[in-house]
């Protein structure tokens, strides 16, 4: 039996799933070949426009990432201030995200 990926929510997504009074924490059984973050995103209904980065297993993503069975997956919003965003490599993600729309 596979593990369930866990998924969490921060910031503006955690507030709109306590609003819809849905956990801000799932666990998904997800297929071998995985799920892309996007698609988790949708299926749990939270606003794509508002996902600034995936950290999978401690590493930042974008949304295209492939989730697999036993991820540890958090969708983060936007607003992380500054230097953060440069540490945590959101500020990568986002540059590769705006080339990836331009190319």
């Amino acid at each position: 039996m596979t593990p369930p990926a866990t998924v969490r929510m921060f910031g503006l997504l955690y507030s709109i799933r306590q609003e819809r009074g849905l956990p801000s924490v799932v666990e998904l059984d997800l297929p071998e070949e995985g799920v892309s973050a996007r698609q988790i995103a949708i299926d749990l209904e939270l606003p794509v426009d508002d996902i600034e980065g995936v950290f999978c297993n401690h590493v930042v993503h974008s949304l295209d990432h492939r989730i697999r069975p036993g991820d540890r997956v958090a969708f983060v919003p936007p607003g992380t201030p500054g230097p953060h965003r440069f540490l945590l490599g959101l500020y990568r993600v986002g540059k590769e995200d705006a080339g990836n729309a331009a190319g």
